[in-house]
């Protein structure tokens, strides 16, 4: 008898070391969104302090996950899934914990980052509108609705395929270069910069407390240079092409994270900062004392796209990490499905819905940003600890990189680090220097619904019995263990 089989959909090898890089070119924007916030609570000099030490740890923790990209190049979603893939012999829960929380994060910048680009489209060119809607908790505005437009955007950019979605990034990414290093260069050139302009607020804000807190939201932005393990299928040789794209990223982010914050700080200073409500708007103060007025509205243009560049990434990273649990059994198996042009396009559909829920639900990016930041971090948290345990539990895996043994207690530190941000900056202190204890429990919750997705795919979907641990095997399929050496 004759059967039909139909072959079923992969990611295609689309994607070199490069173009993962210009993806990650989108991490300034995330920058931008957070940056406003933590001037007026830091201070200029407080704020440059801290995104530096902040995108220094994402740099090491960075170096970690390129060990783990090389032992696993076929899995889509990045560290979340690395995570899933160490922990699932101790703890299956696990892994719907990181790669849910991953996703949920990963998927609000497009909430986020859309609500920075209608408050600077509206406060550039339409700062006479006032016009605003109210129901049932959610509103609309001109920047909102220009927000939902960007949405709307990336997500057609995607769903036509991997290669539209980076040549969009190459465009975007130029464009948002410029503005970055006009705030992070051009100051010094024009004298505008001035160290009275530089204030150091942690002391009599919070002291520690406040510096923690403030470390717990930096990590949502200055460790996402991460993202280009997400693609690891996608490059044509993701045994090298994956920690190539991430410690370029890794370089590159360092750099900005350290000197935007500098040069806009001692540009316009604490109190200039802290007087905008939005956050956002003072971005067009800075560019009109640079470059003048008429400049200042191509500045604001390249920031924009720069800006939807950073959802384009969201899109991208977001719907590969809902596809890559799905297709490992972590979510309902709808989700791990590829559209004609080989994306997960239902992925970026239910992202898209999800964020103008969140841009219409919540008033500041800087309350969606706490919402889903404690999936985040706790995914860190997972993968560097996934890292050390698959050291002990499969010494043999190939691993084309292998870090020194020194990256061991690196790593231990990397997570007691991070695992204290959580604690005071998530809960302890989130309601006297944070944005409220009740944002953190909208993570939970999101966690929570992470478990329940978990058990129905098991029990309902595919009808087997829960398991809270796995075999695991101690070498990739089709390989065999080395032979111990014979004695002499």
């Amino acid at each position: 008898m004759a059967t039909a089989q139909v072959e079923e959909r992969q990611l295609l090898k689309a994607m070199s070391w490069w173009d993962g890089f210009v993806v990650a070119l989108a991490n300034p924007g995330f920058l931008i969104a957070a940056l406003g916030f933590s001037i007026g609570a830091l201070g200029t000099t407080g704020a440059f302090v801290l995104w530096t030490v902040s995108v220094v740890i994402g740099g090491f923790q960075n170096n970690v996950y390129a060990e783990l990209a090389t032992m696993f190049p076929n899995k889509p979603g990045g560290i979340s899934l690395y995570a899933h893939e160490a922990w699932r012999k101790y703890l299956t829960l696990v892994g719907p914990l990181a790669t849910f929380g991953y996703w949920f994060a990963w998927s609000s910048v497009l909430a986020i980052n859309g609500l920075v680009v209608g408050t600077l489209v509206q406060a550039e060119w339409f700062s006479d509108s006032t016009w605003a809607e109210s129901a049932a908790n959610f509103d609309i505005n001109l920047a909102v609705a220009i927000g939902i437009g960007a949405i709307f955007l990336v997500w057609a950019l995607n769903v036509f395929g991997a290669r539209p979605a980076v040549w969009f990034g190459y465009v975007t990414g130029a464009l948002l270069i410029l503005p970055a290093f006009v705030l992070m260069f051009l100051p010094y050139l024009t004298g505008d910069w001035s160290s009275d302009n530089m204030q150091w607020n942690i002391g009599a804000n919070g002291g520690l407390a406040l510096a923690m807190t403030w470390l717990y939201f930096m990590g949502w932005s200055s460790y996402g240079f991460e993202t280009v393990a997400a693609f690891a299928p996608e490059y044509h040789s993701p045994e090298t092409d994956t920690p190539r794209a991430l410690r370029a990223s890794a370089a590159f982010s360092v750099g900005v994270y350290a000197l935007l914050p500098l040069g806009l700080g001692g540009t316009l200073g604490t109190e200039a900062v802290a007087a905008d409500v939005t956050g956002i708007s003072f971005y067009t103060q800075a560019f009109d004392i640079l470059v003048g007025s008429a400049m200042a509205n191509v500045m604001i243009g390249c920031l924009v796209a720069g800006l939807v560049l950073s959802m384009n990434t969201a899109t991208m990273d977001g719907s590969r990490a809902l596809f890559g649990i799905a297709r490992e059994g972590m979510t309902v198996k709808q989700l791990g499905v590829l559209n004609k042009n080989s994306v997960p396009a239902r992925a970026m559909t239910l992202d898209a819905v999800l964020n103008i829920f969140l841009i219409t639900y919540f008033s500041a990016v800087i309350e969606i940003l706490a919402a889903g930041n404690l999936g985040y971090m706790l995914a860190h948290v997972f993968a560097l600890s996934g890292f050390l345990l698959l050291r002990k539990d499969r010494p043999n895996w190939p691993r084309p990189i292998r870090l020194s043994a020194i990256w061991v207690p690196i790593a231990w530190m990397l997570i007691a680090i991070n695992l204290a941000f959580i604690l005071f900056g998530g809960f302890i202190y989130a309601d006297e220097y944070g944005y409220g204890l009740d944002k953190t429990l909208v993570g939970v919750g999101v966690l929570a619904i992470s478990l329940a997705l978990y058990v129905f795919r098991h029990v309902v979907q595919d009808r087997t019995s829960l398991r809270l641990r796995e075999e695991t095997p101690t070498m990739p399929e089709g390989e065999a263990e080395p032979a111990a050496a014979t004695p002499a």
